[in-house]
């Protein structure tokens, strides 16, 4: 499994590089006195890591960061789009099924999304299921007629739920599915039982909570060396990888968790969004890394050396200046990145073709529209990975 996590932290030459020589000192950051981000609930993993790197902004710029809390990926990737912020703190939700325009996604007033990443955070955390100890689950397979948490709005964390049953050979049809407006009243459902498990970052707030409760908490194990089981995870979710999960609630180098993860936050913006801006968030966050690396659990997760410059959604031209300007981004990563937009753009003109076909209810524009996707990925040679919802 190590070498899958080396896969996945880039680790390359990266490694030789200190801060000094990854930062350009020749000129100064140039950032708005008031910065935006958007990131997950209040008390979750992302929240708690973007106040923390705010307060290093605030110290070494005199930038104030204001993190706009989201209850799903939608409330999240709203005010990206309107420009009521200029990044977010994001998940997988908003970043590669927004790309995907997939389930909430692929509304009429949406669709695949130009999104871009600044920077990934590959910490020690797990991303996966949670449940309570109470319930005696100790493998994906006990959660087979439990109640299971669906966030509304949430797809994110919804199709991982559904990739993590989906290891185990069930789907949302064996368990009881119970939803809830939020992930905070999600993860509160577990302490107040009125649901079993859901989906979480081991370092989210709640999931300490959850852990302090008199209901106790454990992650179902998703072992390793189930190869088929992982080829169902992964075909629903090709972002994971098997990983040994040593930080967050109930979790230590000497008491590790054998499950998933994935990058997570996501600091991303617009496509759109301008390059010196974006250059000069990601050059900060590097240059203040020292400052908040300590201030919040998985904030290590943000250092230049696990950077993954070839994952699945594609970077944007402000960050590649800059990781170009640190010799990191290499002309395999630009190859890469290059066929990730060539994906996008070949989803946004399916997109469009449907947009303005006439369909007789959302149904039928959703059915069409991944029906659409579906045929122009694979044209195009691409793995259209989800086919219906």
């Amino acid at each position: 499994m190590k070498s899958a996590y080396r896969r996945l932290r880039g680790v390359c030459a990266a490694a030789l590089f200190t801060l000094s020589i990854a930062s350009p000192v020749s000129a100064q950051v140039k950032l708005p006195s008031t910065l935006a981000w958007s990131a997950y609930d209040v008390g979750s993993g992302g929240y708690n890591q973007s106040v923390a790197i705010g307060n290093a902004l605030k110290q070494k710029y005199n930038v104030s960061l204001r993190v706009l809390p989201g209850k799903n990926d939608i409330s999240r990737n709203l005010p990206l789009r309107e420009n009521k912020v200029h990044f977010s703190a994001n998940g997988i939700g908003g970043s590669y099924l927004a790309q995907e325009g997939l389930y909430e996604f692929g509304a009429r007033e949406w669709g695949p999304q130009p999104v871009r990443a600044l920077m990934l955070s590959i910490s020690d955390q797990l991303l996966s299921i949670v449940a309570a100890k109470d319930t005696g689950v100790k493998t994906v397979a006990d959660l087979k007629g439990k109640r299971v948490a669906w966030v509304i709005g949430a797809p994110s964390l919804n199709q991982n739920i559904t990739a993590i049953l989906a290891f185990a050979g069930l789907t949302w049809n064996d368990v009881q599915k119970v939803e809830f407006g939020g992930f905070g009243a999600a993860m509160d459902g577990v302490i107040n039982n009125q649901v079993d498990a859901a989906f979480s970052s081991s370092i989210s707030g709640k999931a300490y909570q959850i852990a302090k409760s008199p209901r106790g908490l454990v992650y179902p194990v998703i072992a390793h060396a189930d190869k088929a089981g992982w080829a169902r995870l992964q075909k629903v979710a090709p972002f994971y990888i098997p990983f040994m999960g040593t930080e967050g609630a109930d979790l230590s180098r000497d008491k590790p968790a054998e499950s998933a993860a994935y990058p997570y936050p996501v600091l991303m913006a617009y496509a759109s969004q301008d390059v010196g801006l974006v250059y000069a968030m990601t050059r900060a966050m590097v240059e203040t890394f020292d400052m908040y690396k300590g201030a919040a659990p998985g904030n290590a997760g943000w250092d230049v050396k696990r950077q993954n410059f070839a994952w699945v959604i594609p970077y944007h031209d402000g960050a590649i200046r800059y990781w170009k300007e640190a010799g990191l981004w290499k002309a395999e990563h630009q190859a890469h990145n290059d066929k990730l937009i060539e994906r996008q753009k070949v989803l946004a003109a399916a997109w469009a073709q449907v947009a303005k076909s006439a369909h007789a209810d959302d149904k039928a524009f959703a059915q069409a529209w991944m029906k659409a996707r579906a045929d122009a990925l694979v044209k195009a040679g691409f793995e259209p990975v989800v086919t219906s919802w």
